[in-house]
């Protein structure tokens, strides 16, 4: 009975691993590496690179990426608002040459 409990688990593993799209992904890099026509020295890194670069996008980088955008139409928003303030500013205040005493 032993053997066969391994054998069920193995391939619950099998299934889980190809509907998780493991196998998927890990056969493309292989596939890559097999068809790199000057293998790497380091076929681990090589992986790791391509593992890396196919890899779906950490939700919580996501989070950050989408911040940093919005960051920068924030500034951009508040140096277009500056400019115009000091242009407004720039009416009210005497110009620079006329100050009283000289």
């Amino acid at each position: 009975a032993l053997p066969q409990a391994a054998d069920s688990k193995r391939e619950q593993f099998r299934r889980y691993l190809e509907r998780s799209g493991v196998l998927d992904t890990l056969t493309k890099v292989l596939v890559a590496l097999y068809e790199e026509p000057e293998k790497p020295n380091s076929a681990l890194d090589f992986l790791k690179h391509h593992l890396g670069a196919s890899a779906p996008e950490n939700p919580e980088i996501e989070a950050l990426r989408l911040e940093v955008v919005e960051m920068k139409e924030k500034y951009e928003a508040v140096l277009e608002e500056n400019k115009k303030l000091k242009i407004k500013l720039a009416q009210y205040e005497p110009p620079q040459e006329e100050k009283p005493g000289e």
